[in-house]
């Protein structure tokens, strides 16, 4: 497997959280992190897996990730398993379905990638500065574990 971690991250959190589900897939072969900002088509050559994750701003994807989407190429991602994730304050179950990671989830499929697990968000405390709640990281490594255990079904 040849996977791709790609997050955007101002305060710390989300690349915390981006380095934890790297190393778990790293069990399964080759992955690289990659600061959202540097991403280009090129990176997206030859993967496996694209696992992306940014902040929720504003209930939605921050401003600086918006253009990464509109630079990537139509059918960029065609037949490439993808996961998304964000972190995020908890918010109350109507404002719940506005997380970054819907957004992210809905963008890298309409680049031609195929979900394999439902979004994921992980919790901060005190807004977007965090930091993680106490577990969270644990929680990343075994939510990057269940995307291998899927990867793995869907092999057979």
């Amino acid at each position: 497997m040849n996977a791709l971690v790609v997050y955007h991250s101002e305060f710390g959190n989300t690349r915390q959280v981006a380095e934890a589900i790297a190393a778990e897939l790293q069990e399964a072969g080759a992955v690289r992190t990659l600061s959202a900002a540097h991403l280009t088509a090129t990176d997206l050559q030859d993967v496996d897996l694209v696992v992306m994750g940014t902040p929720t701003h504003k209930m939605n994807l921050p401003e600086a990730v918006r253009p990464v989407f509109e630079s990537l190429p139509r059918h960029s991602l065609r037949g490439v398993t993808i996961a998304a994730f964000d972190t995020s304050y908890e918010m109350s179950a109507l404002l719940a379905r506005f997380t970054a990671a819907k957004r992210i989830d809905r963008k890298l499929r309409k680049l031609g990638g195929k979900r394999l697990a439902d979004p994921e968000t992980f919790y901060v405390e005190r807004h977007h500065e965090g930091p993680l709640y106490e577990g969270e990281i644990e929680r990343a490594e075994q939510w990057a574990g269940s995307l291998l255990t899927q990867l793995n079904g869907r092999k057979r």
